[in-house]
């Protein structure tokens, strides 16, 4: 039975070894995975692994809409308070994406800015949040750049988060053409309720009706079977799908 627990836990850390070859993490944490197999396949867990997932996108925004509504502004608070404290590219970088959950994209993108410059230059995640400001900034065409260089990068780090965000700069850049073609990849890949909402709402707006009632009714095929927690989570999407339909109606 000894054996048959190791082997386990050696499989368990066999499966993060190979997410983080393909998502090109640090060499380090092989040799975590491999010499601690239960405990680095754990500490990998919670400190990559979830943070990649798209239920952890989904929770992070849960939490950051209740955080708002209960104490607004004390994530920024004391993000510019330990920045202020201790001025360095790890208390930066968290200063930038407090800016960017408060809706301050122009700070947002400053902060993001310097840290593009710094050590985490290369970073997919500094790179895509920084992107998304630029995005909200009305800067498409230097998201677009950052994005494009993720994916050129790292194109395992959050591949459909990559693809989504680069639609939406196509959109905001009125590049429509590449747009459509991002989120249509994006549905053929993924297939996610985030890609085919997206990639209706391209396609309402660009006047390819066809498209637009094809994923619509797919999307609401998808949802009479989902779940309470699967409708809570999407409910925000859901909101922005029915809002633009019904205005063409």
């Amino acid at each position: 039975m000894p054996y048959i627990g190791a082997g386990f836990h050696f499989l368990i850390a066999l499966f993060f070894a190979v997410h983080a070859m393909r998502n090109k993490r640090e060499m380090y944490w092989l040799m975590i995975l491999f010499m601690f197999p239960l405990l680095g396949s754990a500490v990998y867990f919670f400190a990559v692994f979830l943070p990649e997932s798209r239920l952890e996108r989904g929770m992070r925004k849960t939490v950051i809409a209740a955080a708002k509504s209960l104490n607004p502004g004390r994530e920024l608070r004391e993000a510019q308070q330990a920045f202020d404290l201790v001025p360095t590219a790890q208390n930066q970088m968290r200063l930038a994406n407090a800016y960017l959950d408060a809706g301050d994209t122009a700070k947002a993108v400053q902060q993001y800015d310097i840290c593009l410059q710094g050590p985490f230059a290369s970073d997919a995640v500094i790179r895509m949040n920084a992107a998304e400001a630029k995005i909200l900034h009305g800067q498409a065409e230097e998201a677009i750049t950052l994005l494009l260089a993720v994916s050129k990068d790292q194109p395992n780090h959050r591949p459909e988060q990559q693809a989504l965000l680069l639609g939406r700069a196509y959109v905001a850049a009125s590049r429509q053409q590449e747009a459509g073609t991002t989120f249509a990849d994006a549905v053929a890949r993924f297939g996610s309720m985030e890609t085919r909402v997206e990639y209706a709402l391209w396609a309402l707006q660009a006047g390819e009706q066809s498209i637009a009632d094809a994923q619509y009714a797919e999307i609401q095929q998808n949802m009479r079977h989902w779940n309470s927690d699967t409708k809570a989570m999407n409910r925000d999407l859901v909101k922005r799908l029915n809002s633009a339909f019904a205005g063409r109606k």
